[in-house]
């Protein structure tokens, strides 16, 4: 993911920034959702993911992955 695109975007919910979710949080958040998670973006608090796919950050609130 490109860093200025990082500095745009936020949650939808929140509008808290992300960042790039490290190896932990992604399997975190394959095993919540039940379906790989290769990449993703965490919110600033790292309650919730927002899962990468083909390259687009699914932004979408119902996209988001909680994390414990």
């Amino acid at each position: 993911m490109e860093a200025f695109l990082l500095e745009i975007i936020c949650c939808p919910l929140t509008h808290q920034s992300l960042r790039i979710a490290d190896e932990t949080q992604l399997t975190q958040a394959a095993v919540m959702s039940s379906k790989p998670v290769s990449a993703g973006l965490v919110r600033q608090d790292g309650r919730i993911l927002y899962p990468i796919r083909d390259g687009i950050p699914l932004l979408a609130p119902e996209e988001g992955i909680p994390l414990s």
